[in-house]
Formats: structure tokens, sequence, C-alpha cells
């Protein structure tokens, strides 16, 4: 049986504006998608955020709704533009303009893994590429704007805390000779999509869990920063992206020894994130 195009747990009762949503760690993998790739079951699962929404579970009760996908990235990538389309993939499809992202193979429904290693040995027709949107896109986005805008009306601002992972060396070139190499990447788009007290709140629970942060580098924030980040409406979005090292073993795809310290870690972080936006704070803050 096919599965729904996403997971929506939802808290006994929602206390707080933060919504916390894991748009690449989908790993539902359709026969025929995997029958049509090239690569082998580890080398297609490098672009997944394995385990991502395992990270996640305690969140709900911290009256929190968690989002995760279902689909994985390598089929479909939420955090794209529905329009992200890549002429080099789909069969008799002209592309109106330049992105750097398709011009990559990472498009809506991607060309390429991590490492640039090509998924098909062809190309797709346009109605398949369509239905991966139709079913799975957006329902994904259409449930994730409903929580956000419930966020708006019952506490008066939402915040998106998207959740992602890194490979270990994505790190490489913003670590400084001499220092502590980074474990966690803030990506609020350069100020553009999260208010600077939150990005400062979320930063300072992280710091407190003894993580060391970067922000903005290597990684911004994508679509799901640029689309529902707004906050000048109150409403919010950081990218969090965590080194995958921290829990799990990168070759094997497996969670490692580390998995549950790291959770019960990560725990503490986000329920101090899900308090940022707890109603009572925040009028007591007014």
């Amino acid at each position: 049986m096919t599965p729904g195009p996403y997971r929506l747990t939802l808290p006994d009762r929602r206390t707080t504006s933060v919504v916390f949503a894991s748009p690449h760690s989908g790993s539902y993998y359709p026969k025929e998608f995997l029958g049509r790739s090239v690569l082998g079951e580890k080398a297609i699962r490098s672009s997944e955020d394995a385990f991502v929404d395992r990270l996640l579970d305690p969140v709900p009760g911290f009256g929190a709704p968690l989002l995760t996908a279902v689909a994985p990235r390598a089929f479909v990538d939420l955090n794209r533009a529905a329009d992200e389309l890549d002429p080099a993939l789909i069969e008799g499809f002209r592309a109106p303009a330049h992105n750097p992202r398709v011009a990559s193979g990472l498009g809506v429904v991607p060309r390429v893994v991590s490492g640039g290693r090509a998924i098909y040995a062809g190309k797709l027709p346009l109605h398949e590429v369509k239905a991966r949107i139709s079913d799975w896109w957006h329902p994904y986005h259409d449930r994730l704007q409903i929580l956000m805008d419930e966020s708006r009306l019952r506490f008066g601002q939402a915040i998106l805390i998207d959740m992602h992972s890194m490979p270990h060396e994505a790190l490489d070139a913003v670590t400084v000779p001499g220092r502590l190499r980074p474990e966690v990447v803030l990506g609020d788009r350069y100020g553009t999509s999260a208010s600077a007290a939150i990005m400062e709140a979320v930063d300072a629970a992280f710091a407190r869990a003894g993580l060391r942060t970067v922000r903005n580098m290597p990684f911004a924030g994508a679509y799901i920063a640029q689309a529902y980040g707004r906050p000048a409406r109150a409403q919010h979005v950081v990218q969090i992206e965590i080194d995958r090292s921290l829990y799990m073993n990168e070759a094997e795809v497996r969670p490692n020894g580390n998995f549950t310290g790291f959770q019960r870690i990560l725990s503490g972080v986000l329920s101090e994130i899900a308090m940022i936006g707890r109603a009572e704070d925040r009028l007591a803050a007014e």
C-alpha cells in the first residue's frame, strides 16, 4: 500500500507557535522509482536526511506539531519550488530562465544525488514529473501552510523550524584552523526569513547544550525559508542543518552508537525552541 504524502503528528494540546518539519527525511522509495534508477541502495539514499524524523519524535510532547516527508528527496524535493523543473531531465521541456539549483541537477525532481551522481540513465516524461509534484509536493506544502496559518491565528506568530542534516565534510570550508569544528548550521537567509530575536534564541538553545553553531554558511536556507519566511508578517523560518556524524554512520546509512545520547541532547534543545513560541512567554515579554 502506498503511504500518504506526509506524516503529521499533532500534540495533545498545541501550546506553542513553533512548527517543526523535516522535508528531506522521507524514506519511502517506490519500486518503480528504484527500478528506473541506476544507483544502488546506499548511493540513492545519500541525499536523504536519514533519521532526522526520528530525532524529532519528541517534539509533539512539547506542544508543537511535527510534519515530516514520506517520499525521499531523490524522488521529489520538497525544499524546491514546484516550477524548478530540469530540462536536462524532462523529455521535451525547455526552461524559461537559468536557475543555478536546476542547472546543477537539484530541481524539484532531482537529476542527481549528492556528489553529482546521476539517478537515471535517461530522461523522464513530463507527465511523470508533474504527477510527483501533484501527489507529493502540493499536499506537503498545503499542510505546512495550514499549520503556519493556525499558529498565526492562535498565537499571533508562526515559527517554522525546518530541520535538515548535512554530510560531515560539508563544514570543511567553514572550519577555521585552530578552532573547534562547528556542528550545526543555522540559516535565516542572512536575516530575511526570521527575526533577529528568534535567531538569537535558537542559537542560544544550541549553545546551552554544548553544540557549536555557525550561521548561513554554507547553508542559508533554500525554497522553504524563502517562501515561508515573512518576519514582517510574524511568520519566521529558521533552517537547521545538523552534522550527520553526530548520530549516524554515513557510509552505512544507519544510526551509530551515539544516536540515543544525541537525541536526548537535541530533545532538550528542541524543548527550549518550543518555549520561544509559548503564548504566555510572549505575553509576559510584551
